[in-house]
């Protein structure tokens, strides 16, 4: 087989990842809490093959020739930066202002309940049995508190308000009842696992990776609450740069498409040398 229609097809490959990778972020430019991600990549392994030590002829360009093999993805970096800020006039809509600072959520298990994170901060109530209300996301998923525990209080609320320091205020005719929301800050988010367009989890095998917890995640607890950056009634909108992405997907084609000639040029040459008698 030619040598040109292997590298070709080998990018062409590693081009249809990116392709869906711009698709999964246009798809979510108007996702609340949604960040981007982009393609990086590298050179596959190329082979030198040097001039014959008895050709001395001069030559402008450098001696031999460099055959490569085409290019492969090398790494999917995401964008932390913070999305602008959408002021919705709904109580329950909180906005995190600081990067890499998610809520804490709490997702059932198989084998019990496990904290994920999330920066999408409209949240609701959900009734409970006992006349209780509990604070849940809009897939149902109880918020956690700073203990890791679910937000549950009486069904006599009549406002909520939260303050920068990521203290909720719930308003009752019998008094205010205070929580403190779970805030995580995120130090090495590209290691995190997306769960989904917006929720991250610890990766399953961490002790492989050569990582702990503490390595990943600084829980927003005692003064270091202070730093916490909360807006209430409003929400943090997607960070995905809609001309950048169009853009990059032209790009994208045109390599593509750049690609599937290389393979047809190729296809036709052999077609060529097979039909020699």
């Amino acid at each position: 087989m030619i040598r040109t229609m292997t590298t070709a097809v080998n990018t062409m490959n590693q081009l249809q990842h990116r392709l869906d990778l711009i698709g999964n972020n246009l798809a979510n430019t108007a996702t609340h809490g949604y960040k981007s991600s982009d393609a990086k990549f590298q050179e596959l392994l190329f082979q030198q093959m040097n001039n014959d030590k008895a050709d001395r002829a001069d030559r402008r360009s450098e001696d031999g020739i460099r055959i490569g093999s085409g290019a492969m993805l090398g790494s999917i970096q995401m964008n932390w930066k913070v999305g602008s800020i959408q002021v919705t006039d709904r109580q329950l809509d909180f906005a995190l202002t600081e990067p890499k600072q998610y809520f804490n959520l709490i997702q059932p298990t198989e084998g019990g309940e496990e904290i994920i994170y999330s920066r999408k901060g409209n949240f609701y109530v959900s009734p409970m049995d006992n006349g209780q209300n509990m604070l849940v996301n809009e897939e149902g998923l109880p918020v956690a508190d700073s203990a890791g525990r679910p937000i549950v209080f009486s069904g006599q609320a009549t406002n909520y308000n939260v303050h920068p320091n990521g203290l909720l205020e719930i308003t009752q005719p019998g008094g205010n009842q205070t929580f403190e929301l779970g805030v995580t800050v995120l130090e090495k988010p590209d290691s995190m696992v997306r769960l989904s367009a917006t929720n991250f989890g610890l990766p399953a095998d961490m002790a492989g990776l050569g990582l702990e917890a503490n390595d990943l995640l600084t829980e927003m607890t005692g003064a270091a609450r202070s730093q916490i950056g909360l807006q209430n009634r409003a929400l943090e909108a997607s960070n995905v740069n809609y001309e950048k992405e169009m853009t990059d997907l032209i790009a994208t084609q045109r390599a593509y498409q750049f690609n599937a000639r290389s393979v047809t040029l190729a296809d036709q040459m052999l077609g060529l040398i097979n039909g020699i008698r």
